[in-house]
Order: C-alpha cells, then sequence, then structure tokens
C-alpha cells in the first residue's frame, strides 16, 4: 500500500490541500510547498509505471527519477512534511498518475489539489481531467525555479514574425542583471562563439578531470534491482549509474564543474573524442531538470567564477546563454506551441527510426559512439546529441515523432517541455523554423573537423558515392536535392544550394540513387 506518515489517520477528511509533487519537482523551495501547513495539509508523490513505459525509458533515465524520488519524499519526511508516497513496487499500485490521483483523494478527502506547473503538457491535462472528476479546485502555481514565466516568453513572442534566442536572452540578461555592467553587457558584445568551439586537434583531449560520480547508497541499490527486475527488457544497463539524486549531491556536482571544467568549457563545448563521454560539460541537466538545483544558483555560480578571475567570459557567456537563454526559451516555446506542437512535420519525414538506435550496432564509428554511450550512461553532450544522432535522422528522413520518442527514452535529463522542441525544432526541423533558422545540416567532414571518429572508421566523408562513401555525406546531398524547393526560400541556405547547383544530373541521380540504397539498409 501506498506509505504515509503517522498524521495522515488524523487528516483523512480534513486535508486543506493534497499537494503533488510530480518526480522532476524535486525542489523543497517548490512553489508547491508555499504555505504548506502539515497540520492541514499533505504531500502526494507516486512512482508509476506509466512514466517509463508510455516511451520505451532506458534504465538510466528510469533510476535517476526514482532514486531522485525516493531521497527527496525521506528529505520531507525528516523535516516533518506528512506525506502519501506510493513505491512503484507496491502491490495496490495502479500504474498511473490519473488512477493513483483519484485513489488518494477518494482515500483522503481533500478540499483541494495543489500543483507546480509540470514540465509535460499530457500530465497536466490527466490531472486537470482528475480534479474536474472530482469538482475539486486544482491551484496550478508557477515554477519559479526558472528565471521566466510562460506568460513572460508570450508577451516577448506576440507579434514577433520570428522567434530568436537571442533576442530572448538580452533580455533576460537585462532583465535579471547577468554579465551585464548597467545596460550593457560585459565584454563589450553579448556573444563568444568566436572564441569557442574549438576542436582538440591530433593530440586529444589532456588531462582532462574525472567526472563527479556518486556511488549508489542503499536506496539508489534497491531502484536499481528494481529496475533491472521491472524493466528488464528496456535498453541500457545500471553497471556504470553515478548520477547525483540528492540536493547535497548535486550541489557538490555544480561545484565540482565550476572548479575543474568551466575554464575549458567554452573552447571545447563542440568538439568529439571517441571513447570520452564527459570531457568538458557540466554534466548538470539532470539535476537541474530534476529541480536539484536552481537554475538561478547555477548562473550565479558561474559568474561568480568569472568575477573571481577563475574562468574566462566566453567560457561563461556560453555556459550561461546555454541555461539563462536556450534553456528557458525552449520552455516557452513548448508551452505556447502545444499541444499541436508535438505533431509537426514540416519536411514530411515518414522514414522509421532504426533499430541500431537501440543497441548502437551500426559500422558508423560516430553514431556507435554516441549511442553506445547513450545506452551505458544515460548522457551524451549537446553535439553527439545534434550533430551526430539528430543529424542522421534528419539526412536519413526519420519521422520526426520516432526521433523524440528516443530522445525521450534514452537520456536522463529528459523531460519533455526541454527534449521536444530540442528534437522536433532545433534537431530535426520539423516545425518549419520557428526554433531554428535553418535546417543544422553537414556532411561527414563536419564530423571528421570536430572528431576523431572518420580515422578508424570505414567510411570516408569525402566520398558521396562508391564503396566507402560516408552515410552522413551522401544523405546531406540527398537531403538538399529532395528539399531543394523548399531551401530556396531560406536565405541562411544559399550557400548550400549554391554548392548543390554544381551537381550535374549524373552525380545528382548517383547520390540519389546510393541514399535509397543506403536508406534501405537501414530497415
Amino acid at each position: 500500500m501506498a506509505k504515509t506518515t503517522r498524521r495522515q489517520a488524523s487528516l483523512t477528511g480534513n486535508i486543506r490541500h493534497l499537494v503533488i509533487i510530480l518526480g522532476d519537482q524535486l525542489d523543497q523551495e517548490s512553489s508547491a510547498l508555499e504555505g504548506f501547513d502539515p497540520l492541514q495539509d499533505l504531500v502526494w508523490m507516486a512512482e508509476v509505471a506509466e512514466e517509463s513505459t508510455h516511451v520505451w525509458s532506458a534504465k538510466q533515465r528510469i533510476a535517476v527519477f526514482l532514486s531522485a524520488m525516493r531521497h527527496f519524499a525521506d528529505h520531507l519526511r525528516g523535516q516533518g512534511l506528512p506525506m502519501h508516497y506510493t513505491r512503484l513496487d507496491d502491490a495496490d499500485n495502479l500504474g498511473t498518475l490519473a488512477l493513483e490521483i483519484d485513489r488518494a483523494i477518494k482515500q483522503v478527502k481533500p478540499a483541494g489539489l495543489v500543483l507546480t506547473a509540470p514540465g509535460d503538457w499530457r500530465v497536466l491535462q490527466s490531472i486537470r481531467a482528475i480534479a474536474a472528476q472530482h469538482q475539486l479546485p486544482l491551484e496550478l502555481r508557477d515554477d519559479t525555479h526558472f528565471f521566466s514565466t510562460v506568460r513572460d516568453f508570450a508577451a516577448h513572442a506576440k507579434d514577433r514574425k520570428q522567434l530568436r534566442l537571442e533576442y530572448w536572452y538580452r533580455e533576460l540578461r537585462h532583465k535579471n542583471g547577468i554579465l551585464m555592467e548597467g545596460s550593457k553587457p560585459v565584454g563589450g558584445q553579448w556573444n563568444f562563439d568566436a572564441d569557442n568551439r574549438e576542436s582538440f586537434g591530433k593530440a586529444g583531449p589532456q588531462n582532462v578531470p574525472p567526472p563527479t560520480r556518486f556511488e549508489p547508497d542503499v536506496t539508489t541499490q534497491e531502484v536499481i534491482a528494481l529496475v533491472n527486475t521491472r524493466f528488464a527488457s528496456h535498453p541500457g544497463t545500471l553497471v556504470s549509474f553515478g548520477w547525483p539524486v540528492t540536493r547535497i549531491q548535486a550541489l557538490q556536482a555544480l561545484q565540482t564543474f565550476i572548479a575543474e571544467r568551466l575554464p575549458l568549457f567554452g573552447q571545447y563545448e563542440d568538439a568529439i573524442w571517441a571513447g570520452e563521454a564527459w570531457l568538458y560539460h557540466s554534466h548538470l541537466s539532470s539535476a537541474l531538470n530534476l529541480k536539484l538545483l536552481n537554475a538561478r544558483e547555477v548562473v550565479q555560480a558561474a559568474e561568480d567564477a568569472w568575477r573571481a578571475g577563475h574562468a574566462p567570459l566566453a567560457a561563461v557567456e556560453g555556459f550561461v546563454r546555454q541555461i539563462l537563454g536556450w534553456r528557458e526559451f525552449v520552455r516557452g516555446v513548448y508551452w505556447t506551441q502545444m499541444p499541436d506542437y508535438i505533431d509537426r512535420n514540416a519536411l514530411n519525414a515518414q522514414g522509421d527510426l532504426p533499430a541500431w538506435y537501440w543497441t548502437g550496432e551500426t559500422e558508423m564509428a560516430c553514431l556507435k559512439d554516441a549511442i553506445g554511450q547513450t545506452l551505458e550512461h544515460g548522457y551524451a553532450h549537446h553535439i553527439q546529441r545534434l550533430m551526430v544522432t539528430g543529424l542522421y535522422a534528419l539526412l536519413l528522413g526519420v519521422k520526426p515523432q520516432a526521433v523524440h520518442a528516443w530522445y525521450l527514452s534514452v537520456y536522463v535529463d529528459a523531460v519533455e517541455w526541454v527534449e521536444l522542441p530540442n528534437t522536433l525544432g532545433m534537431s530535426q526541423f520539423a516545425d518549419g523554423g520557428l526554433m531554428a533558422s535553418k535546417p543544422y545540416v553537414a556532411t561527414g567532414k563536419y564530423i571528421q573537423r570536430m572528431s576523431n571518429h572518420c580515422k578508424g572508421c570505414k567510411y570516408d566523408p569525402a566520398q558521396s558515392t562508391g564503396d566507402n562513401a560516408c552515410p552522413y555525406t551522401t544523405l546531406y546531398w540527398d537531403f538538399l536535392i529532395r528539399h531543394e524547393v523548399l531551401l530556396k526560400k531560406n536565405p541562411r541556405m544559399a550557400m548550400q544550394l549554391k554548392n548543390l547547383a554544381r551537381l550535374d544530373l549524373p552525380a545528382r541521380v548517383a547520390i540519389e540513387s546510393q541514399a535509397t540504397a543506403h536508406r534501405n539498409a537501414q530497415l
């Protein structure tokens, strides 16, 4: 049965608020807990199978959520908050959030429900439906974890012909006084990309600090055993599990990133190296998205590091832009564009996702490495996602909803509000340019420039046809051919289409033939 604190019996029938805490809202400063009265209110949390099966979630992702939820519930109990908690392995677990909330309402008869705005449209609609069914008021509170509200973004977006990250980012920099000198950005410019994004060169990464990983405690070990049993057929492995699942661990991970990785973060933020999963990235996104860390404290820590002379401005600005800029931007896009956003398919891509995305069994070295580490750790950095796994799916012509389901399944930081716009908009261009000003397409030469994968790969990124042709290069030219009419409307694609125009008819036919053969071979 659902486990509750001793006080529940006296509260039953006299509860003011059933305070719903979802699995990605693990913050004691959450707006849902503001004004909480342990004599009148009751916290509700539940682990349910639906949240691991509505997409075929990988073991690492399931374990992160379940372990973090159990640790957070223990923390709240220790603070004296009465708790109604259902575990996944409870015999009477009904399997969905809606059914578990329904059961709790019938048991404890609250006067109303309180909820911090969820990160998933599907979940919000489900909870609203349950509240309406029981004719209970649902108080939906802003998620104060973010720098902005959805209302702020909607006001920013109103009457704009195009939505662009840069303008929203500058607005938030001004409003919050981050990396500013009065009304001007520190360093005299908003963006330091020109100083970032180098490759490692032939020598590869040198003296990269080890990642901050945490040995599973008893609670996490119990979760790992449960996931390995209950979700044995799901992808991935938990052998290497070491993600932060408590507030204390998340703070330690933040401090270590600032001290050891931030100084070189910008310089190598787009670089890839075979067998090197962690490099100079923060690995904080899962803790941020679970709300174990607050976005404000993460940004403040980075800015403090620059002001103390510990990290260069280019690195700090690049990191801050990911959180203050991109993270807030994709959230605004998600909540102002749903529910139809998830169905968009501007390029009419209809292909299936290759089965080897779930195993990593492919001869393409870059994909084998990126997918292999994804299944092992539940993690890949942003360029691996955008310009390796995402780029290949885009060029191949995979239906964007299938790509979305894969990304939501395999990454420990995947919550739909952040994953969906990044996948459909930025990666797959399925929204037709709402988020990104052009499709992010490139030949295998990009991967060759930013990594060492091509050196050991059977494919040659300089070749678009023939036995050794790189599939990325073949599919890149095929993509331009297939979408030439549409892409001509985009001025940012002018140079790429100018290069396409240099291909004569026999060359085009050969590329299309090889692309078709490759595409068929992946089914």
